[in-house]
């Protein structure tokens, strides 16, 4: 026989074939034949001697990848079922534990009717615990090297472990530690477990930057990586942030409202700027998370009224995001950073429609919150995209010439604020051809005379006068002074 009418999926267990369980070794005893994902498993030297085994083994060396080896291996499988003596398709571990074929030869086959009788095998998850001696509750991440391999970011907390499987090679070992090392520090230390299940485990620890370098790396070799820490997860501040408004939280945070966080928003979004415009990281870092707090504090009141959850806030970005970059997330091919904008253009506008808003401005989604330099570049980059602006930079300094001149020749008070507002978006258009931000280059030149002022207030102190006794070309000097 070999097995029932139908498919019989059968887990060969972790590596050791003491570790098989008393059922499936009563069916291979039966079977006279069986086919493997894979013959790279311990396991199968320990088969009974009269047992036939077919593997697909062939396919890996023939695929472009491995979801086109499962599709086969899948395929093929189903086909075997068909047949009026069925198959017995065996798989290392657990047929339904990080299998990717397990899974889905059972739907298939239900779709078809086809009989599918589940042989359980104890997976690589309870043997490599073991050789770690820990308990994977309450929440340690199962991850497959495979797909983390070929992603930027870990797409898990760092406040939870992660046991990181099928590290099968030293490449990629390496493309994981990339992956990891965006989030996790170089020397974060880990484990690498080879042949859990074996006579011959080992267990080595490493640094995160060395998991590429061991000898040992094997079909059998799997990654534990602790966590990073206890309060760096976006989950868990999320959770300190509900805790706050919380009944037993905080009186403050609990009577905020969108409207009243509003103030407070703007604040932490200049103090950002200016830890911008210092070039200060330890600045930065303190920043970022005091206007994080205030995007978290507005999605839990979203929340809790029923209007949207943090989880919707991100969905909403995620969806926008790949919808606006048909040319890194589809086919689509952009010459320049230019035809990237346009195109960002013409998809609000497609998004627009779909939603059945009626056809705005070019300029209306510039937000009017915005400080007025900042603004005048939006207005300015926007109507440049479709072709009104000047053919070079020499229109621009000819318009600032224009515009001083009729500031200066101005009658009356209305009209030299006009005038001189005109000089001032000139101004701004000139930095924006020279490619530099005219907000944050306003910042940094009032920061200057700030140091520089200081400068003179200080020298002043020294000799012990009133800035109102130093003569204008005193002060000049000393002003000239502080530039060095």
């Amino acid at each position: 026989m070999t097995g029932i009418s139908g498919i019989t999926l059968l887990g060969l267990g972790p590596g050791d074939a003491s570790l098989l369980t008393r059922e499936a070794w009563e069916v291979l005893s039966q079977a006279l034949e069986v086919y493997l994902r894979t013959r790279q498993h311990p396991t199968v030297a320990g088969f009974p001697p009269n047992l036939k085994v077919h593997s697909f083994d062939h396919l890996y060396q023939d695929g472009e990848s491995f979801e086109a080896v499962y599709t086969e291996i899948v395929e093929r499988v189903i086909a075997l079922g068909r047949r009026p003596e069925g198959v017995v398709y065996a798989v290392p571990g657990h047929p339904y534990v990080a299998e990717a074929t397990g899974p889905e030869i059972t739907h298939r086959a239900r779709q078809e009717g086809i009989p599918v009788k589940l042989v359980e095998g104890l997976s690589f998850l309870e043997v490599l615990f073991s050789a770690l001696e820990i308990d994977p509750m309450p929440h340690t991440a199962l991850v497959d090297a495979l797909e983390l391999a070929v992603q930027h970011h870990p797409p898990f907390p760092p406040t939870a472990p992660a046991v990181i499987a099928q590290i099968h090679s030293p490449a990629i070992a390496s493309e994981v530690k990339i992956t990891l090392m965006s989030q996790y520090p170089d020397e974060h230390p880990v484990q690498m477990i080879h042949g859990a299940g074996t006579p011959g485990v080992k267990v080595e620890r490493l640094k995160l930057f060395e998991i590429d370098r061991t000898r040992d790396i094997g079909l059998l070799t799997a990654l534990y990586l602790p966590p990073y820490g206890a309060n760096t997860s976006m989950e868990a501040f999320q959770e300190i942030v509900a805790h706050l408004r919380a009944p037993d939280g905080c009186p403050w945070d609990r009577e905020q409202t969108h409207r009243s966080l509003r103030p407070h928003l703007l604040e932490e979004a200049f103090e950002v700027l200016t830890a911008l415009d210092a070039d200060d990281p330890r600045a930065m870092q303190e920043e970022f998370g005091d206007l994080l707090l205030q995007i978290v504090l507005h999605a839990q009141i979203g929340s809790e009224y029923g209007e949207f959850t943090m989880a919707d806030v991100i969905a909403g970005i995620h969806e926008k995001l790949v919808q606006r970059h048909p040319h890194v997330f589809g086919d689509l091919e952009l010459r320049d950073k230019e035809a990237v904008l346009q195109n960002w253009e013409r998809l609000k506008a497609a998004e627009r429609e779909s939603k059945g808003e009626k056809k705005s401005g070019l300029l209306d989604g510039v937000s009017l919150a915005l400080p007025s330099l900042a603004q005048a570049e939006a207005y300015q980059k926007r109507a440049g995209r479709v072709g009104f602006d000047w053919p070079n930079v020499q229109g621009v300094l000819e318009k600032i010439e224009e515009e001083l001149l009729e500031a200066q020749q101005a009658d009356s008070e209305i009209e030299r604020a006009a005038e001189i507002g005109d000089l001032l978006f000139a101004v701004v258009n000139l930095a924006r051809w020279y490619d530099v931000d005219a907000e944050s280059a306003l910042r940094e030149a009032n920061q200057r005379f700030r140091q520089r002022f200081a400068h003179i207030e200080g020298a002043a102190e020294i000799q012990q006068r009133d800035l109102g006794d130093f003569s204008l070309d005193e002060l000049n000097d000393l002003w000239e002074e502080s530039k060095t």
